[in-house]
């Protein structure tokens, strides 16, 4: 036997499998740092050292982290940025041994088919024959590869955030809002059902009761419904519900569920304490409070509704949301382009519920 111990390692090497490699690996680079302790100073290396440490070193990627201890990382990284500093430059004008490179704007097809998509390569393959464009399954998979995109399919559930991207149009989150107002008997917890449009943020309100008992709360899907598909007062809302999102709340009951599967309506339970998959409409509710509830004493049911007709009319005519380019969810016409201070139009005000709620607008000239 070769008293070389290098020649031993590769023979060791070459007849092991997966697992072996990897126990093998762990106890070589345990024995290099235990050898790398006991030098003191920096480890000199010549150029020749250092151009195969580069070649091994730069397919490593960001495992390079974890093995090289002759050095520090970033030393090694530096090494390999200076080597391909050094490469020589492809010549303009000369064209390089081999097959083509797959023209630009088919890998950004092929890139923009999987991200928006999940499809696999034999999927995404087939649409560019569609397309009339004509490349092989290896190409595909390997632009897919390059790009570090999965070449199989996306299979099993989807995300939630899947799920509110393919739905947002037609996808309604409801809750509860619960507000004490004062009545003859003295405080009392009124309730109502508030609806929120995921893609537009338009919000609906439903009159307040005392008592939000099971025929009740379902009596209020058919107001929703035939308010959901109104027209506002700049154009349309956008298309009706298809799907509502609710937590888990007792109050809401299978009448619910049945009333909405009676309209059309896809009803969706969310988990237990899971308020950030309702977020919208919890959002909104944050809002109702802190601009407008908890600056009154609220005398009654018929106080809330008033209340909230006013926020309702002004939250989706005339608060701004920064979600959807800073217009209100009624849709109005883009605004026109900013204007010095007086003019073109004086700047005036209106003001809802005794100036709690204002909106700010320009008046024609």
């Amino acid at each position: 036997m070769s008293a070389n111990p290098f020649l031993r390692l590769l023979r060791v090497l070459a007849g092991a499998g997966q697992d072996d490699l990897r126990r093998q690996v762990q106890y070589l680079k345990a024995e290099n740092e235990i050898l790398r302790s006991k030098i003191e100073g920096a480890v000199r290396v010549t150029a020749k050292e250092r151009f195969r440490l580069v070649r091994l070193a730069r397919p490593l990627g960001s495992a390079l982290r974890m093995v090289v201890s002759i050095a520090q990382p970033e030393t090694v990284m530096r090494w390999i940025r200076e080597a391909d500093r050094k490469r020589p430059k492809k010549r303009p004008g000369v064209r390089r041994a081999g097959r083509p490179r797959t023209p630009e704007d088919v890998r950004r097809v092929v890139l923009r088919i999987a991200r928006e998509t999940g499809w696999g390569y034999t999927r995404i393959l087939g649409e560019l024959k569609k397309l009339h464009i004509r490349v092989s399954r290896s190409t595909v998979v390997n632009i897919l590869r390059e790009a570090g995109l999965p070449t199989a399919p996306q299979r099993g559930e989807r995300t939630w955030e899947e799920f509110i991207a393919s739905h947002a149009k037609t996808l309604w989150a409801c809750d509860f809002v619960q507000q004490r107002v004062l009545t003859l008997r003295g405080f009392r917890d009124a309730f109502l059902l508030v609806f929120v449009n995921v893609a537009t943020r338009r919000a609906i309100a439903t009159t307040s009761t005392e008592h939000p008992d099971a025929a009740w709360v379902a009596e209020q899907v058919a107001r929703f419904k035939a308010a959901s598909g109104t027209r506002g007062t700049w154009g349309t809302w956008g298309t009706a519900c298809r799907v509502l999102t609710r937590d888990r709340d007792q109050k809401f009951g299978k009448a619910f569920d049945g009333a909405l599967r009676a309209k059309g309506i896809t009803p969706v339970r969310l988990p237990h304490c899971a308020p950030n998959l309702n977020a919208h409409v919890e959002r909104f509710i944050q809002t109702l409070q802190i601009e407008c509830l908890d600056r009154f004493i609220v005398a009654g049911t018929g106080h809330l509704d008033l209340l909230m007709r006013e926020f309702v009319a002004h939250y989706n005519r005339e608060r701004p949301h920064s979600a959807i380019g800073h217009r209100p969810p009624a849709g109005r016409a883009p605004p026109p382009p900013p204007r010095l201070a007086g003019q073109d139009g004086q700047i005036r005000c209106r003001t809802r519920l005794g100036g709690v709620l204002r909106h700010y607008y320009r008046a024609a000239a």
